[in-house]
């Protein structure tokens, strides 16, 4: 059950403390081993005199798994190319595609070290 924004707006400012909802249509939570992700939220935004803002957000929060950065996807020409230019064999200019997100250039550069 929600809280109702115009009867908080109204004790809140009584006390000398803004309110303000924002229209949010979700809010994601990102903590060190997990993710949660609240949908629909209700969000309230407070700003009291000579304290931090605070931001509420109510809701049900649901676990998800955090997303994983895609690798890019290099071809074997590409590899081929990296490695003959680089002098390594074609796992390290693989790698140093992928690192590189697949920049034939600053690969290389990074194998010959410059």
């Amino acid at each position: 059950m929600g809280v109702n924004p115009r009867e908080l707006k109204r004790m809140l400012k009584r006390m000398g403390i803004e309110a303000e909802e924002l229209e949010a249509t979700r809010v994601t939570i990102e903590a060190k081993d997990k993710q949660l992700v609240v949908e629909e939220p209700q969000v309230i935004i407070v700003r009291g005199r000579n304290q931090p803002t605070m931001i509420y957000v109510v809701g049900e929060p649901k676990e998800v798994k955090p997303q994983q950065p895609a690798q890019p996807q290099v071809s074997e020409e590409d590899v081929k190319l990296v490695a003959e230019q680089a002098g390594v064999d074609l796992e390290t200019a693989r790698n140093a595609l992928i690192a590189a997100n697949g920049d034939i250039a600053e690969a290389i550069l990074k194998l010959k070290g410059s």
